[in-house]
């Protein structure tokens, strides 16, 4: 049987796959990754059973800057419209609100930077992937700019005080996260290193290397349970949310 195939859009070199590529490829998941600052887009999803759209230090809108962002939200339109398995983090979950009717601007509170809770809305309960996580999961934040209106008929999965869209999912199977799962204590140190000013928002103990490296543990034990309900999604062996029952797979 061919492995399903994911679309990986990546806006910045700052916010590599990371432990999500490997976390997807131990599940069976082959990986297709596009620089956007580098390389074309693909002008549609034929051949690929989803997409992941990873973060980035630019706007969901700074398109005179950043031409391809207009490309990335054009393929997360498609990816649900089609109703491909998406997962779009932290820039991209930006992307996909944008993408499908939903507003983003620059958070009024600041930046929200750190190891920080969020906690499951009601919607998640019923959610194939949100289900089976803690009420109260740890994440890594690092975000100056918010989804202030979700797209209509959004599912709202998780909030947090700061800013309330923290997850949502547009149609049966793209899922937007304000937050990062992504990522190694070395990339965080990377991010707090180029932009100073957010990290000095978080408390200065979220940047000491041994509390990272805890923290990431933590992250995993949660995040990579979720990432195989995702590639289980991809393979058509989890319904989407809506649906009953389990699927045939998909390749």
């Amino acid at each position: 049987m061919t492995a399903p195939r994911l679309l990986v859009l990546q806006p910045s070199q700052s916010d590599p796959l990371a432990k999500l590529g490997d976390w997807l490829e131990a599940d069976g998941i082959e990986l297709h990754l596009v620089s956007l600052q580098d390389e074309p887009a693909p002008q549609n999803l034929d051949g690929y059973q989803g997409v992941v759209c990873l973060g980035g230090e630019m706007g969901a809108l700074d398109d005179v800057q950043h031409p391809w962002l207009a490309d990335a939200r054009r393929l997360l339109s498609n990816a649900v419209a089609q109703q491909l398995p998406t997962l779009a983090i932290c820039l991209g979950a930006q992307l996909l609100a944008a993408a499908t009717g939903g507003q983003v601007r620059k958070g009024p509170q600041g930046p929200e930077v750190g190891v920080l809770l969020v906690a499951k809305r009601d919607g998640a309960g019923n959610d194939p992937l949100f289900a089976d996580l803690p009420w109260t999961p740890d994440v890594l934040q690092f975000h100056s700019d918010e989804v202030h209106v979700l797209p209509p008929g959004a599912e709202h999965l998780a909030a947090s005080p700061k800013y309330p869209n923290q997850a949502f999912r547009v149609g049966t199977s793209a899922y937007g996260l304000q937050f990062h799962i992504e990522t190694t204590p070395e990339i965080v140190l990377n991010w707090a290193a180029k932009d100073p000013e957010s990290a000095a928002c978080a408390r200065s103990h979220h940047f000491d290397l041994d509390f990272l490296a805890e923290a990431h543990r933590d992250f995993e034990e949660v995040w990579q349970p979720f990432v195989t309900r995702f590639a289980k999604l991809v393979r058509g062996e989890l319904a989407p949310a809506g649906c009953s029952g389990t699927q045939l797979p998909l390749v």
